[in-house]
């Protein structure tokens, strides 16, 4: 089967993942994460799947599970798995309207990673059409939660994982098109100040600000950094009146490692910061982690076969470790040969600037198709 063949058009694939874009999905809103499933379902289901709705729990949305008619159906086959769910809240639309300018469309999600779920589908479309029954049975995963770790669906994943041979993952590709085959460990922190009100103005000094002993706690977080292992902030609630002492201050942290013992040496790091300072209680909790995921032999098999699928098509595929973490942490660190990262091109993915390179939609869509078609 050459992939090169198969007649993807760009504007076609636009006017199909339009919809998907302008169906806002963040989240933490289980209504709009499950409209956005809906669609995908139609999507599916147009294309003869067997959709599953697998129902959400965590006060986070459903997952949707398709199934592909296949004469060997039951066995280990290919997963596709992807998300669903975007950073983007409901109105961005009014901020990032889907618009497309030259070589380049933009909207919320379009990058990551609607983008890359959408051609995903229309690469199983492009082979139905063309006749090509796959060697293998394919699966498609759509999750709800994984822009905020994907507490609910952890053990959903790997287990979906360790019934298939091959996962394959849609996330943004790399800017110079490469992809994805390993990534680093993460690990998410929940942190409470708890403080002693007083009114700011008539009694400052009774009070202890919780937002001060957490103000402290994140610049020491923060210079924790080293090239082994990074840790940033990126959520802070605190206080109720300006005249008021705050009594409680929230964050959330975020630690980064390429290697595990790394990052684990990082968690000692951030959970030993709970204590009292100046009578104000700070607790540090571990919350999401991810795993390191680190190439085997058989995902670099999986790397191997897309790059001879890729040089059919004109292109010298790369390939790298990532940071950022996307499911491919689960089904790698469980060892399922994974590929990720073969989503659309583009930059600006969590901005206001997300972009794809509309060409990319029939590049991808091409060597997804290929991986599809030539997976034994």
């Amino acid at each position: 089967m050459n992939a090169h063949k198969l007649p993807f058009a760009a504007d076609t694939m636009l006017a199909g993942l339009k919809p998907w874009i302008e169906c806002e999905s963040p989240t933490f809103d289980v209504g709009a994460v499950n409209r956005m499933m809906s669609l995908a379902v139609r999507d599916l289901a147009a294309l003869g799947a067997s959709c599953e709705a697998i129902p959400g729990r965590m006060n986070l949305g459903d997952c949707v599970r398709a199934n592909f008619p296949h004469a060997r159906a039951g066995e280990p086959g290919i997963l596709v798995l992807g998300h669903l769910d975007t950073v983007h809240p409901i109105g961005t639309l009014e901020k990032l309207p889907w618009r497309r300018d030259g070589s380049r469309c933009y909207g919320p999600g379009i990058l990551d990673m609607k983008g890359g779920n959408f051609l995903a589908l229309e690469a199983v479309r492009q082979l139905a059409r063309a006749g090509v029954q796959t060697p293998l049975p394919v699966t498609i995963l759509f999750t709800s939660d994984e822009e905020i770790g994907s507490p609910s669906t952890r053990e959903l994943i790997e287990a979906e994982a360790v019934k298939h041979r091959y996962v394959l993952v849609p996330e943004p590709g790399r800017e110079n098109g490469g992809v994805v085959t390993g990534r680093y460990a993460i690990a998410r922190f929940n942190m409470e100040a708890i403080g002693r009100p007083s009114h700011a103005g008539a009694s400052l000094a009774e009070g202890r600000s919780a937002i001060r002993t957490m103000a402290r706690t994140i610049l020491e977080i923060e210079e924790m950094t080293t090239e082994s292992c990074t840790f940033s902030v990126g959520v802070v609630h605190g206080g109720t009146w300006v005249n008021c002492v705050p009594k409680v201050c929230q964050a959330e942290a975020l630690s980064m490692a390429k290697r595990q013992h790394d990052l684990d040496r990082g968690v000692e790091r951030m959970l030993a910061l709970s204590g009292t300072y100046d009578d104000v209680h700070l607790e540090v909790a571990r919350g999401v982690t991810r795993p390191v995921w680190e190439p085997d032999r058989a995902t670099m098999r999986l790397f191997e076969t897309a790059r001879g699928i890729a040089r059919g098509l004109g292109i010298e595929l790369t390939h790298h470790s990532a940071g950022g973490g996307s499911d491919g942490n689960f089904t790698g660190a469980v060892g399922i040969a994974t590929l990720d990262g073969l989503g659309a091109i583009g930059k600006g993915y969590h901005t206001l600037e997300e972009y794809i390179e509309v060409d990319s939609l029939v590049t991808r869509g091409r060597l997804f198709a290929g991986l599809l078609a030539e997976l034994r």
